[in-house]
């Protein structure tokens, strides 16, 4: 099978080096005619000098590629949503595509994906940073910001950086087998499939609280009144308007509703306690406005995928001493290996 990975200067070296390793995996347990021909392609032949200082050598620039690719991967990197890819390459990437059996981005690679017009009427993702810009950018795509990797018919698209991992070990169970992906896996010290979606990584947010003033105060009044119960005519007396009003507004600038809101604030606020505190779940279910522990973890198992004890685990700064990436020899050896495979 022919792969193409797509590098521009300034790609997030994760994003190209995951792959590779997926697929020099998977080669090292395959016989030599079925194993994955990989080659990176970028604008020209030459150097490619990564986000991190890194230089990859480039074999073949797209002009110069003639093969037909079975599988085409778009790299991201930091700078990549500012890019303005020449139209010859968008016609080169927009042909790969209609003659791939597969193709896709890495993180923000979606964004020239987006450009060649390969993800309209689709569902993909992205860094979680870059969902709000690609969505905005390309509004006939549906972009779901928590997703770690999502496939839509030959479509596949990733969400940040390691993420990629997670998409070419989907591919490699989707071609070789489950027990092949979980093989790869085990060589990669990584989880088969992840718990959760990308916004358990993501930082505390209000949505649209920096968009509009009376987001912001909403914000701000939440955050000091959070044990309270809060109500709608609470929240539109704090900002001086009438509840209708308030719903209009709010409605226009937040995009969610404001009990959605007030849920997520909270969420954000005892994301933080777990992370800096060794407070009972009870108390920090009390001091983020929760009525219960149960409803604190019922909520984020909604909203992250992961309950309030399991965030803690990942992202305490300090753990019984030990950093919170800390593995204990086989049993997290397991762990990382079970689970299904990726759809």
């Amino acid at each position: 099978m022919k792969v193409a990975i797509v590098v521009s200067d300034g790609a997030q070296a994760l994003d190209v080096a995951g792959p590779l390793d997926v697929f020099a995996e998977a080669n090292a347990n395959l016989p030599a005619h079925q194993r994955y021909e990989v080659s990176l392609v970028g604008s020209r032949a030459g150097t490619v000098t990564c986000s991190n200082g890194m230089q990859l050598a480039v074999p073949f620039g797209y002009a110069d590629a003639d093969t037909q690719y079975d599988l085409i991967l778009v790299a991201g990197g930091p700078q990549l949503p500012d890019s303005q890819p020449s139209s010859e390459f968008l016609a080169w990437l927009q042909n790969q595509a209609r003659g791939a059996s597969r193709f896709g981005s890495v993180c923000n690679g979606a964004f020239l994906l987006g450009h060649a017009g390969l993800i309209d009427g689709r569902e993909v993702t992205t860094h979680w940073a870059d969902a709000g810009r690609l969505a905005a950018e390309f509004p006939d795509a549906c972009v779901e910001p928590d997703r770690i990797f999502i496939r839509d018919g030959r479509l596949f698209t990733s969400a940040g950086v390691t993420a990629g991992i997670d998409l070419c070990l989907s591919l490699v169970a989707e071609d070789w087998g489950h027990e092949m992906a979980v093989r790869v896996a085990k060589r990669l010290v990584v989880y088969i499939q992840r718990e959760g979606g990308q916004s358990q990584y993501s930082p505390y947010i209000g949505a649209g609280k920096d968009e509009n003033p009376i987001v912001g105060k909403v914000h701000r009044y939440v955050t000091e009144h959070i044990t309270d119960a809060l109500s709608i005519e609470q929240l539109a007396s704090a900002v001086s308007v009438s509840r209708r009003t308030f719903s209009r507004l709010f409605a226009k600038y937040a995009k969610v509703t404001p009990s959605a809101f007030v849920e997520q604030v909270r969420v954000d606020t005892a994301r933080k306690l777990l992370e800096d505190s060794d407070a009972p779940l009870k108390t920090v279910a009390f001091n983020c406005g929760f009525t219960s522990a149960t409803q604190m973890r019922t909520t984020f198992s909604r909203r992250l995928n992961v309950t309030p004890k399991q965030y803690r685990q990942r992202f305490r700064a300090d753990t019984d001493g030990a950093a919170p990436w800390t593995f204990n020899g086989a049993a997290s050896q397991r762990a990382a290996t079970q689970g299904a495979a990726h759809p």
